[in-house]
């Protein structure tokens, strides 16, 4: 999948994330917490933003319930702390979907945002999820935010005696003024920390979720759900990602 393209995931872009996940050649053990916790950097050519791998172990959680944590809209409001707005934008097909999300970031750089193309494929005891950056003609950078890249983002979940497995991996280029060296080092530090609120947040969905209005809206499980949102025009998302010396791509007005 490539930055700026609208594609329809398929298993080629599904293996690939899988093979992150797996592979750990040329990869750096940089922290780990006895068996439920390890990440790990890769330094890329030409690149430099690290990419980050995170392995855990969620017991009794099972992965339908991360799987549902990880896609359900109304709750991240609830448990993503770092989350000023999330909207979808609607679904290119049953198994993609265009959305927007910003984040805060400490003062005094400007808070972040993204316009992602998200696909997921749930085969039963594995399901995978894959995002990456592409435009969107109604939302453009904007006053205050800087928008940011994800080359790719993803999650596979699996199946264990006791619970389930998560590795997550991301390639993403926060622009702005960030020296990586201070983006590296903060990657490392958040990782182990957004492992810690996924899992809380986890512990509490099924309570919460049973107390909904519509427990049983899943558009991302049941297809016939999507009907609901709008569609998504591949026109529409054709526009070039804005350059990096765009006044909306700096740290300072």
């Amino acid at each position: 999948m490539e930055v700026g393209v609208v594609k329809i995931a398929d298993d080629s872009d599904f293996r690939r994330l899988k093979t992150l996940i797996d592979d750990n050649t040329n990869w750096k053990l940089d922290f780990f917490k006895g068996e439920d916790t390890k990440v790990w950097t890769q330094s890329l050519q030409g690149c430099d933003f690290k990419m980050v791998k995170i392995y855990t172990i969620f017991r009794n959680v099972t992965p339908e319930t991360l799987f549902d944590v990880l896609h359900d809209p109304q709750y991240r409001t609830h448990w993503d702390i770092h989350m000023i707005e999330s909207t979808e934008i609607g679904y290119l097909n049953p198994n993609n979907d265009v959305g927007y999300y910003s984040m805060t970031c400490p003062a005094p750089l400007k808070n972040r945002d993204f316009v992602l193309q998200r696909s997921w494929l749930d085969l039963g005891n594995e399901k995978l999820i894959v995002n990456h950056s592409i435009p969107h003609k109604n939302y453009p950078p904007k006053k205050g935010f800087v928008r940011a890249v994800s080359y790719l983002t993803g999650f596979v979940i699996r199946e264990r005696p006791d619970g389930c497995f998560m590795g997550y991996v991301s390639h993403t280029d926060p622009r702005g003024k960030l020296q990586p060296w201070l983006v590296n080092k903060t990657t490392q530090i958040f990782a182990p920390k957004m492992v810690k609120q996924l899992r809380k947040a986890a512990e509490g969905y099924e309570s919460w979720k049973s107390q909904q209005k519509h427990p049983d809206l899943k558009p991302w499980i049941y297809p016939e759900q999507t009907l609901r949102s709008p569609r998504v025009k591949i026109e529409d998302c054709r526009e070039c990602l804005k350059a990096s010396n765009s006044s909306h791509n700096k740290d300072t007005d």
